[in-house]
């Protein structure tokens, strides 16, 4: 049995219909703008962490990626490991320690180690490479949310993601022309592989996220990220970056753009959960495929960099990219066989045995748009 998507005004209409976009819709839907302007805010933020840490690396000669994570961390604990450790019953801290505790410090490791690679990366491979291959955390995304949290795409998300890719190509080709493409490169491939590895890590992240923002809340996941994070990055620091930590020397100036980079670090981890949870892990990466491009408009003025009108072109490629992938809702199949005969709407009915109880079979959910009452599922 197929459920429709719950639009009052869908009739008898079948349910692939209800989805054909036009153009009165892509300028009409609150909905859509809504979800790309609250990814647009998450760039911003990447921008402001990026523009922090270039300023302490370069300026500063302030090399320190694992203390700033740990910075991050320590907020996410002061403000929600706490709340959490006041609620009572089964939202209490140690309630759900003893339930989940190893999936949160799994989770935790994955979080910190995905920061670390991508940052590291900067010392081998060059900023054009990083810009690509850090793309591939949509696909990773893609993936595990089909097999994991069964929601499907249909082709205008995937020409969406298309699109988005394009303009990713396109900035990288504007740094090869203006020079922005120079890097470290003294070991390239160390520094790929750091980038693909990072990517993964933050693809399983996000999807985990998600599927933890749903099923129970944001404020257990920033809470338990934060505990688990604090602990690790804490180990992290003492052993690998303590004698750089040292080194720094310590001013007011210092003290603000560390000041600056944990408010932006820490705004964007307690309002991604909220973006992900009004759209999807996808949606929410291929939003932040614009963040290089704020960063390069900042430094235009901040650095000097050299323009190119294809910054503007990739810039609203992937915006257009993204308003294709938010003007259709996905879906989330529930049992494989039917999904199998919506897919051939043409093809005969199969009777499914009376004993398999798997109504309702497909669920619809729209980008941007959700239901009441919201069903509150406990994982053990």
């Amino acid at each position: 049995m197929l459920i429709p998507p719950p639009h009052p005004a869908s009739g008898s209409r079948e349910p692939w219909l209800e989805n054909r976009i036009t153009w009165r819709d892509l300028v009409s839907n609150p909905s859509m703008l809504i979800s790309v302007a609250l990814g647009q805010v998450l760039s911003l933020l990447i921008c402001g962490i990026g523009l922090t840490s270039k300023y302490l690396s370069e300026d500063f000669h302030a090399n320190t990626p694992v203390f700033q994570s740990f910075l991050n961390y320590i907020l996410l604990f002061l403000v929600y490991t706490t709340t959490l450790a006041v609620r009572q019953g089964e939202e209490n801290l140690l309630a759900i320690l003893r339930r989940r505790w190893w999936k949160y410090m799994i989770l935790g490791l994955i979080d910190l180690e995905a920061n670390y690679l991508v940052v590291k990366a900067y010392q081998y491979t060059t900023l054009t490479s990083i810009q690509l291959l850090d793309c591939f955390v949509i696909p990773v995304v893609i993936l595990l949310s089909w097999f994991f949290l069964l929601i499907r795409y249909k082709a205008v998300h995937f020409l969406g993601i298309v699109v988005c890719i394009l303009g990713m190509g396109c900035m990288a080709g504007a740094d090869v022309l203006v020079g922005r493409h120079q890097g470290a490169g003294e070991n390239k491939l160390v520094g790929d592989l750091l980038v693909l590895g990072g990517a993964t890590l933050y693809g399983i992240s996000n999807v985990w996220e998600e599927y933890i923002i749903r099923t129970l809340s944001r404020v257990e996941f920033l809470g338990m990220i934060g505990l688990f994070g604090a602990f690790f990055s804490g180990i992290q620091l003492a052993i690998m970056e303590h004698k750089e930590l040292l080194k720094v020397p310590w001013d007011w100036q210092i003290g603000l753009l560390y000041v600056g980079f944990s408010a932006c670090m820490f705004g964007l981890y307690s309002f991604m959960p909220v973006v992900i949870k009004k759209t999807s892990a996808t949606s929410v990466n291929l939003s932040l495929l614009t963040a290089d491009l704020y960063s390069l408009f900042c430094g235009l003025f901040l650095f000097h960099y050299k323009f190119s009108g294809l910054y503007l072109l990739s810039f609203f490629t992937i915006l257009i990219g993204l308003v294709l992938y938010s003007s259709t809702s996905t879906y989330i199949a529930q049992d494989p066989r039917v999904y199998k005969q919506f897919r051939n709407p043409s093809g005969p009915v199969v009777d499914l045995p009376a004993t398999a109880q798997v109504e309702p079979s497909v669920t619809y959910t729209s980008l941007g748009q959700e239901t009441e009452e919201e069903p509150h599922v406990r994982v053990a």
